[in-house]
């Protein structure tokens, strides 16, 4: 269905050797005072958002109500965009491990701790039906937090239960540490290394059965634990009923794991359905304000249609929950 851009849309920057006077090229990867490696990814063109139309997507995604297609239109329209300078993103999502190590070192305390309220967690005895909004899992408690999503997390795992501002206060002190600048990718920037030069739904292609062989979503292993969601979950195993490991499934053209699945990340943009009809070709960086930031990627408990590469979600900047992560931007310097 999807073909792969013609190289008017895809004009990589490649590193070449340098000649005298000219600019050495960028390291291929970074490391950071807290185990953080971050790759590079070039310069370059693509094509943003999805006009796939409802009719085309319940082919694929029959059990699906129609309404949750016609509830993507935020994805179009489908939008020319250049990325003008090259940047390191995190290989993998922030883990555990690298958290605990940042608020060691800075003495930040993460919102969910400081505001006493805790954030969201997998409890086996709790029935979403008796939430207002039917959410899948308990909380806010304050027994919930990054240490405790509910669910066993060692070091290698990818952080959750964070909010926006606390992703935001680890950009800035790994910024001051280090002494360049590291923030949230912004949504454009987020796309396109997801894409790394597919226009497929998945980096694994239009298959919506492809996920289970590369990310960590909502599948067999998953829908145990919710039974009364099993039309929505995919019919294979990835191996894991919660959050795996991360970089335990393959990289994509770029060498960037997960960002398919494992946790949602958030981005640095505000949200406005509209936005795409205005955006600005080269490098987008999304409405001046708003209510909400995005987030991208899906989750260990997210549905196949909503883990594709176009997709789009939001939360308030201080939402923290089980399925919500970091992955972090380095400005590439020469």
């Amino acid at each position: 269905m999807h073909k792969c851009l013609p190289s008017l849309f895809f004009a990589f920057m490649v590193a070449s050797p340098a000649s005298a006077g000219e600019p050495a090229a960028l390291p291929a990867h970074v490391d950071n005072v807290l185990g953080m490696r971050l790759v590079l990814v070039p310069a370059g063109e693509f094509l943003m958002g999805s006009d796939e139309t409802p009719d085309a997507l319940a082919k694929d995604y029959p059990q699906y109500e129609r309404r949750r297609f016609i509830e993507l239109s935020d994805e179009a329209p489908v939008h020319r965009v250049r990325i003008t300078h090259p940047f390191y993103l995190g290989q993998y999502e922030v883990t555990v491990g690298q958290f605990r190590k940042f608020l060691e070192l800075s003495g930040y305390v993460p919102q969910s701790v400081a505001d006493g309220t805790g954030g969201y967690g997998y409890n086996p005895d709790y029935d979403p039906r008796t939430s207002p909004r039917g959410d899948a899992f308990d909380g806010r408690n304050p027994k919930y937090s990054w240490r405790n999503p509910g669910f066993p997390q060692d070091d290698k795992h990818p952080v959750v239960n964070v909010t926006w501002n606390d992703a935001v206060a680890l950009a800035e002190w790994l910024s001051k540490r280090e002494g360049v600048r590291y923030r949230l990718p912004t949504e454009a920037e987020w796309e396109y290394a997801a894409r790394a030069g597919t226009r497929t739904r998945y980096d694994s292609g239009d298959d919506p059965q492809s996920l289970p062989t590369v990310a960590n979503t909502f599948d067999a292993d998953t829908q145990k634990n919710w039974p009364q969601w099993k039309q929505y979950a995919l019919a294979g195993h990835d191996g894991f009923a919660f959050t795996a490991p991360v970089g335990s499934f393959a990289p994509n053209a770029f060498g960037l794991y997960d960002m398919h699945g494992n946790a949602w990340e958030w981005v640095a943009d505000w949200y406005d359905e509209n936005y795409y009809a205005r955006s600005p070709t080269d490098d987008p960086q999304g409405p001046a304000d708003g209510s909400v930031r995005v987030r991208r990627g899906g989750s260990w408990h997210t549905w196949a249609l909503y883990a594709r590469s176009s997709y789009r979600n939001w939360n308030n900047p201080d939402t923290r929950y089980t399925l919500v992560g970091i992955r972090l931007l380095r400005e590439a310097q020469p």
